[in-house]
């Protein structure tokens, strides 16, 4: 196994997931300023999104840097990054907007090559799998 084999699917997950860890850290010291967009989008129960929200994002960024479970965290997160796309960045006549709907649809695609291709060697699934050994092994001995 080659060195961009071997590390690309982490680093892949780490650019994806700490964005998301970042956002749930945020809103979890935000609560009013959370819940308070959350009620403008109309969307029910801010409180009960906020959790929401929260736990996906902070639990899923950190369980997908990880590689736990990395195939079904990333259908949770691109079907969340979707949600949020239709549900906070709708408006196309803010350019802004615009971007956000975009960068979301992106994430979603990144996700999806996760769902597709899984964690890869350096990930929890990976060591799970192979009853605590790595994929790579160490070339034998002549």
């Amino acid at each position: 196994m080659n060195a961009a084999t071997r590390y690309l699917p982490f680093v892949g997950r780490l650019l994806i997931g700490l964005p998301f860890a970042m956002s749930g850290l945020s809103k979890l010291a935000a609560y009013g300023a959370t819940t308070q967009m959350i009620a403008a989008a109309g969307l029910p129960a801010p409180p009960l999104a906020f959790v929401v929200a929260v736990a996906v994002e902070l639990g899923g960024g950190l369980l997908l840097i990880a590689g736990f479970q990395a195939r079904l965290v990333a259908i949770a997160l691109a079907l969340f990054a979707l949600a949020t796309a239709v549900s906070f960045h709708g408006n196309f006549a803010d350019q802004n907007q615009m971007i956000h709907f975009l960068k979301n649809i992106m994430l979603a695609g990144g996700l999806l090559q996760i769902v597709g291709f899984g964690a890869g060697a350096i990930s929890v699934d990976n060591r799970l799998a192979k009853g605590g050994e790595t994929v790579a092994r160490a070339a034998p001995a002549r």
